[in-house]
């Protein structure tokens, strides 16, 4: 199994390889192609991932969760890219809830609506 710091460098240097196809040709790029179509379609492009990610593993296939894991992390930061959010953004916000109970980080939330 990877260290996080190995997981955490690769997902940084994939991010920063989608943000500099944000300008390229969309023929030639499909993270610029993606990106062209906005972030409506990146967000429903992650969505379909997340599905695809979950059917394998409520059906136990673990060589294709790995896939589609790989896929919705891919379109999670294409998604990110679209938004104008860096992986550091995300970084401090798991920072910050670090040691906070996951009850507790919910409660003070208030626009959950699962309170």
């Amino acid at each position: 199994m990877m260290s996080p710091k190995i997981s955490a460098d690769i997902l940084n240097q994939l991010y920063e390889t989608i943000l500099s196809r944000k300008n390229a040709d969309p023929n030639t790029s499909y993270s610029a192609k993606l990106l062209a179509k906005g972030s409506k379609k990146t967000a429903e492009k992650f969505g379909e991932e997340a599905v695809e990610c979950l059917i394998e593993c409520a059906t136990g296939n673990q060589k294709e969760l790995i896939t589609e894991s790989a896929d919705v992390l891919y379109h999670l930061l294409v998604m990110w890219v679209s938004a104008g959010v860096s992986p550091d953004d995300v970084w401090q916000e798991l920072h910050r809830r670090e040691g906070t109970s996951g009850i507790a980080e919910k409660a003070a939330r208030s626009s959950d609506p699962l309170k």
